[in-house]
Protein backbone atom coordinates (compact mmCIF):
# COMPACT_ATOMS: atom_id res chain seq x y z
CA UNK A 1 0.00 0.00 0.00
CA UNK A 2 0.83 3.36 -1.26
CA UNK A 3 -0.14 6.94 1.00
CA UNK A 4 1.21 10.06 1.39
CA UNK A 5 2.71 12.42 4.31
CA UNK A 6 -0.32 13.61 4.62
CA UNK A 7 -2.52 10.77 5.19
CA UNK A 8 0.26 8.93 7.34
CA UNK A 9 -0.03 11.72 9.59
CA UNK A 10 -4.05 11.88 10.02
CA UNK A 11 -4.46 8.28 10.70
CA UNK A 12 -1.03 6.92 12.03
CA UNK A 13 -3.19 4.64 14.26
CA UNK A 14 -4.65 2.77 11.49
CA UNK A 15 -1.54 2.74 9.61
CA UNK A 16 0.44 1.20 12.32
CA UNK A 17 -1.66 -1.34 12.55
CA UNK A 18 -2.02 -2.09 9.00
CA UNK A 19 1.86 -2.54 8.87
CA UNK A 20 1.56 -5.42 11.06
CA UNK A 21 0.45 -7.24 8.44
CA UNK A 22 2.30 -5.45 5.25
CA UNK A 23 4.78 -2.69 4.38
CA UNK A 24 3.27 0.76 4.38
CA UNK A 25 5.30 2.75 1.25
CA UNK A 26 4.82 6.69 2.13
CA UNK A 27 5.24 9.14 -0.63
CA UNK A 28 5.97 12.80 -0.10
CA UNK A 29 5.95 15.42 -2.92
CA UNK A 30 5.39 12.26 -4.99
CA UNK A 31 8.24 10.66 -3.93
CA UNK A 32 9.02 7.87 -2.16
CA UNK A 33 10.48 8.76 1.59
CA UNK A 34 9.85 5.97 3.89
CA UNK A 35 8.56 2.71 4.48
CA UNK A 36 6.22 1.69 7.65
CA UNK A 37 6.53 -1.99 8.25
CA UNK A 38 5.82 -3.99 12.04
CA UNK A 39 8.17 -4.65 14.66
CA UNK A 40 7.96 -7.90 13.79
CA UNK A 41 9.32 -7.53 10.46
CA UNK A 42 12.15 -5.32 11.46
CA UNK A 43 13.29 -7.72 13.83
CA UNK A 44 12.87 -10.28 10.63
CA UNK A 45 15.68 -8.03 9.06
CA UNK A 46 17.79 -7.63 11.42
CA UNK A 47 18.23 -11.08 11.73
CA UNK A 48 18.79 -11.69 8.19
CA UNK A 49 21.40 -8.56 7.73
CA UNK A 50 22.97 -10.38 10.68
CA UNK A 51 23.50 -13.56 8.78
CA UNK A 52 24.28 -11.77 5.80
CA UNK A 53 27.43 -10.49 7.72
CA UNK A 54 28.44 -13.45 9.61
CA UNK A 55 28.33 -15.32 5.90
CA UNK A 56 30.38 -12.53 5.08
CA UNK A 57 32.96 -12.91 7.54
CA UNK A 58 33.13 -16.39 7.02
CA UNK A 59 34.08 -16.14 3.81
CA UNK A 60 36.53 -13.63 4.94
CA UNK A 61 37.86 -16.20 7.06
CA UNK A 62 38.50 -18.07 4.36
CA UNK A 63 39.99 -16.32 1.93
CA UNK A 64 42.45 -15.29 4.15
CA UNK A 65 42.58 -11.84 6.20
CA UNK A 66 45.46 -9.96 8.03
CA UNK A 67 44.56 -10.52 11.16
CA UNK A 68 44.89 -7.57 14.23
CA UNK A 69 48.78 -7.46 14.37
CA UNK A 70 48.93 -6.83 10.95
CA UNK A 71 45.96 -4.57 10.36
CA UNK A 72 47.32 -2.45 13.30
CA UNK A 73 50.94 -1.84 12.04
CA UNK A 74 49.09 -1.00 8.24
CA UNK A 75 47.04 1.73 10.24
CA UNK A 76 50.20 2.90 11.48
CA UNK A 77 51.86 2.96 8.49
CA UNK A 78 48.86 4.64 7.32
CA UNK A 79 48.97 7.24 8.89
CA UNK A 80 52.45 8.09 9.14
Amino acid sequence: MQITANELQNQLGRYMDMAETYPIVVEKYGEIKSVLISNTMYEQFLEYEDAYWANKAKQAEKEGYLGLEATADLLKEEAN
